[in-house]
């Protein structure tokens, strides 16, 4: 059965390995960060241990991409199978977790089968920045396998093997931190450790009251406090946390009923999905909450009602436990609610789908015929997921469909408009960004896109003042170190040097390698004549991103100083990054012919 699984799951999603890195923080957590792409070194090790980039404290997810640019370098498609084999061994687990404590194949290798092949989970695998997602997962589900070891013999070496795990979670994402409460729902069903609750005296597991099973959990709530705490120190240092100015608390309420409901409904019927919804603010109208909180509340009072099937009860507080710490009542950027955030809480549902049926098809000796029904869903899912894996085929593909989808999305606007600029279709992006700004005047990427558009059309002063509304708008180091590099090269370009390098040093106080400050130093540097400075300012430019630019003008700076080997080992660089560059071919010709 597991071959089974994981042999669906890896065909399923084949696809993805063919997949670029997309232009959705693929750059920020790869493929332009230099700690990262220099692969797994004990540097690397230690960045990785003290780092809250990307608004998280998650070392072994930076671990784990870090170990990917050494397998692989920047090939897309190492980086995609990792994800698709970690979703893989999660399938595995979870199938095995259940088989082995409810001892019901059938209804466990529907929850695998729904896990491995629902559409709302391509969005985790076919991302690679989402790898948190599924390898906090793998620990996630690793924790409570241990968990299972320990209720049989509870001693503590199996509590710390319990822990250890539990913390590895938690340094993958932060998302677990209600594993704890997971795990006294398991005490209930399919562990049945609470005293007096089983129908049976349970053979495998030593009972107890309420009161030390949650005693038992305090070491792991401890750890849990101590993730939150470093999480919204993090998330409130990089901007990422709104203020109760921008979405008050009525309006989080009502928000986070109504994606309950959605997620329900995106469970149920996996259509007009997209990488980002965006927020409604006070949009919702009044109806819309009071029905997603009655759907709530029948859910609720259904599976009270029922509580002798525990598996009702486990389920459904499994699927509103997990999902509180991203249900927006801690609002934590744009998105109301995301695919992603469903990949663990959406198996509570699962668990009471497959065995609701279950018993319900043995209490009416259907016999085999319910498999049928199971079979057709699998299938409906499996082609839906594959439809859905082919928008992530290209950048474009995946915001043109996130656009189509959805209303007032200026991220996704945003990052269309960049994906034309990976295609040279800088026209054509320019109007993405103008709707951005439109649909969210206070949206600092769109401002400053729209910069670069007009820094790129040589209007240079309009350009200024939108890099300035960026840098007004936001907080985010990252943005702000290259926005304040761009708004260096402008005031350059308009002989402004004194303020082009303060926005250079700006920009490095934010970000010590954005590789175009640097750049843009070395070449205020060569103006002055400050030959040394700006071949030091040049090097550290190309070291941290190589561009035709840097090396071009390095080799200048090394031929002006008399270092015509290394002089031409830069031009041979640029004219590698660029072979078309006639300058250097011909800077590089003229320095052989000295030579001689």
């Amino acid at each position: 059965m597991c071959l089974l699984l994981a042999v669906v799951t890896l065909a399923l999603y084949n696809p993805v390995n063919r997949h670029p890195f997309v232009n959705y923080d693929d750059d920020r957590y790869v493929t332009e960060n230099p700690h990262v792409r220099q692969g797994l070194t004990a540097h690397t090790f230690t960045w990785a241990l003290t780092s809250t980039e990307q608004a998280n404290w998650h070392p072994l997810t930076w671990m784990s991409h870090a170990l990917d640019c050494s397998l692989y370098r920047l090939n897309p498609v190492g980086h995609h199978f990792t994800s698709l084999l970690l979703h893989a061994v999660n399938v595995m687990l979870l199938f095995l977790l259940l088989m082995w404590t409810t001892e019901r194949l059938g209804p466990s290798l529907f929850v695998a089968a729904l896990f491995a092949l629902h559409p709302m989970n391509v969005e985790s695998v076919a991302w690679v920045a989402e790898r948190k997602n599924v390898l906090c997962t793998t620990f996630f589900f690793l924790t409570l396998w241990a968990y299972g070891w320990y209720a049989r013999n509870p001693d503590w070496k199996r509590y710390l093997a319990v822990a250890a795990l539990f913390a590895a979670g938690l340094a993958s994402k932060p998302m677990v931190i209600t594993l704890p409460f997971v795990l006294l729902l398991l005490d209930y069903w399919p562990l049945a450790r609470v005293r007096g609750t089983s129908a049976q005296a349970n053979k495998t597991h030593p009972t107890f009251p309420w009161s030390r099973l949650a005693l038992e959990k305090l070491p792991l709530l401890a750890l849990s406090a101590a993730s939150a705490v470093i999480t919204m120190q993090a998330q409130q240092a990089s901007g990422a946390i709104r203020t109760t100015a921008e979405f008050s608390f009525g309006v989080r309420i009502a928000t986070a009923i109504y994606a309950y409901a959605m997620y329900l409904w995106k469970m149920v019927w996996p259509a007009r999905l997209a990488p980002l919804y965006p927020h409604p603010g006070d949009s919702l109208a009044a109806w819309q909450v009071l029905v997603a909180a009655v759907v709530l509340l029948a859910i609720t009072a259904v599976a009270l009602r029922l509580r002798t099937h525990r598996y009702l009860l486990v389920g459904w507080l499994w699927f509103l436990g997990t999902l509180v710490p991203v249900i927006g009542l801690v609002q934590v950027g744009e998105a109301a609610m995301a695919d992603r955030y469903a990949y663990i809480p959406l198996i509570g549902i699962f668990v009471m789908i497959a065995f609701g049926v279950a018993d319900w098809a043995e209490q009416k000796q259907f016999g085999l015929w319910p498999v049928v029904p199971a079979a057709a869903v699998v299938v409906a899912l499996a082609l839906t997921t594959h439809r859905q894996i082919g928008y992530w085929q290209s950048n474009y593909d995946l915001w043109s469909h996130a656009l189509a989808v959805t209303e007032n999305n200026f991220v996704a606007e945003d990052n269309l408009g960049g994906a034309l600029i990976l295609e040279d279709k800088e026209d054509e992006a320019h109007p993405h960004f103008e709707a951005a700004a439109r649909i969210n005047p206070r949206d600092p990427m769109s401002h400053s896109n729209l910069g670069i558009y007009l820094q790129n059309h040589n209007r240079m002063r309009e350009a200024v003042t939108q890099y300035e509304t960026a840098v007004e708008l936001t907080s985010d180091p990252v943005l702000l170190a290259l926005t304040y590099a761009n708004l260096g090269a402008a005031h350059r370009a308009l002989g402004e040097d004194e303020q082009a390098r303060k926005n250079f040093e700006q920009s490095l106080r934010f970000n010590p390698n954005q590789f175009n400050a640097w750049l843009g130093l070395g070449l205020l540097a060569q103006q002055q004549g400050k030959l040394g400075e700006a071949i030091s300012d040049l090097s550290r430019s190309v070291e941290v991103q190589p561009t035709t630019q840097a090396y071009f003008e390095l080799g200048r700076m090394l031929a002006q100083t008399g270092h015509v080997p290394e002089a031409l080992d830069a031009y041979q660089q640029a004219l590698k990054i660029s072979p078309d560059l006639i300058e250097a071919q011909q800077a590089a010709d003229a320095l052989r012919q000295q030579k001689r």
